[in-house]
Parts: C-alpha cells; structure tokens; sequence
C-alpha cells in the first residue's frame, strides 16, 4: 500500500479515530500521559505512529510527540562484545538484544520530568544499523509521549518495569500471518529477495518475535484493529 492508501485507510478506521479523540482528551489533563503502542513485527506500530504524529503536526499540536523503542537496540559494538555474539546478531531484535535498563531509566525521566526539564532520546539509524544517542529532544511542556515498540508489555529479560512506567497500553492487534506476510513483501522490495528468501530471513528472527509478542496481547488496555 502507498502512504496515501494508508491514509485513507486510517482515515477510514474507527479504531483510528478513536485514538486520536483519545489522545485529545489526554491534552486537557493538568499532567504528562504516556502512552505504549505494542504490537508485533509487521503489524504497523510505526507507520500508525507516523500517522498520528502527522496528524498533531497539523494542528500546530506540539504537545504530542511520537517516539520508537528501536534507539534502544544494542550497537554493533556491543553485540561484538557478547560472549554469544553470532546468536546476537542472528536474534538482532529479539527482547534480549536491548538495552531494556536503558529504556526503563529513559522512560521513567519522561514520566517524571513535566513542565521540569527537555529529555533526549535515541532514535536508529537503518542505513548504518546503529542507535544514535540523543538525537531526538522531549520538550519539557509534552503532554502526550506516545512511545512505540514489541517489548513494552514483556515480562522477562529486563523488561518487567516497563508495563508500569506508561498509563495506557493500547495493542495493534494484527494478525501474526498477516504482519509476516507485510515483513515478507517489506524484505523482497529493500533486498530483492525471493519470497522464500524472505521467508527464512524471518523465521530466524522476527518470525519468533512475532509469536512472542502476541502473547502480551491480553495484558494491554486496548486492542486497535486497523
């Protein structure tokens, strides 16, 4: 689909809608809400977020801002540097190949720092395969911090806090077939793969990620369906 059949299918959808009157009302309360958006790979987490984002933009909103878990990946470097580094790199994108200590802390300054102080962020560069540090700026008056991600919900490696670190959880309740299928065309398109080419690339990986995460699905405030 193009950006602009998104739009119109975003446009479209009640469940769209609905979070934006949420993130709406959200903008009348006196403090800081955040908001984690999880969902598997493929599911559409981030072009969602992209979308609402954009929408705010446009409303000359600047009290809503957008942010992706994917900043908190470990580097190259340290994926070197683990004992068990060929798996690392192999399971890149699996919940123990983040620096879920460093997301936690991060998060938890967003929550505390309303109307105090501006929060830095890391966002990921997918040309060099690499976090960069403190490249995207909280502002200090942010009521809505909607922060996007698979692990949000995990319950084991490192992750237990983060469930509640936010104030709602709102889960993009895709099908997992569905969402390999989009991963499957996404790879053939960036790489050139063949389907079955693609295929495996995800089994490795993302195909796991995907199972995993749609357990976590019940433990969320709601489940968007787009």
């Amino acid at each position: 689909m193009t950006t602009l059949d998104i739009n119109r299918s975003y446009e479209q959808s009640r469940d769209v809608k609905a979070a934006l009157e949420k993130i709406q009302a959200c903008l009348t309360k006196s403090s800081r809400t955040l908001i984690g958006l999880t969902g598997g790979p493929g599911s559409g987490k981030s072009t969602l977020a992209a979308y609402l984002i954009e929408y705010f933009s446009k409303q000359k909103n600047t009290q809503v801002i957008c942010l992706s878990m994917d900043g908190f990946h470990l580097s190259k470097a340290q994926l070197h540097a683990l004992p068990n580094s060929d798996e690392a790199f192999a399971r890149r994108g699996a919940p123990w190949t983040f620096d879920s200590a460093g997301f936690i802390e991060r998060v938890k300054r967003i929550k505390q720092s309303y109307q105090l102080e501006d929060i830095l962020w890391p966002s990921f560069d997918h040309a060099l395969g690499d976090p960069i540090e403190n490249d995207v700026s909280i502002n200090k008056a942010t009521k809505v911090v909607l922060i996007e991600g698979l692990y949000l919900l995990h319950q084991n490696d490192g992750w237990r806090e983060s469930k509640a670190l936010f104030d709602e959880h709102w889960f993009l309740d895709v099908p997992v077939k569905i969402a390999i299928e989009r991963l499957a065309n996404r790879h053939m398109q960036a790489w050139n793969f063949s389907h079955q080419q693609a295929m495996e690339r995800i089994n490795q990986s993302d195909g796991l990620n995907a199972d995993l995460v749609a357990n976590y699905k019940d433990h969320a405030n709601w489940l968007l369906r787009v």
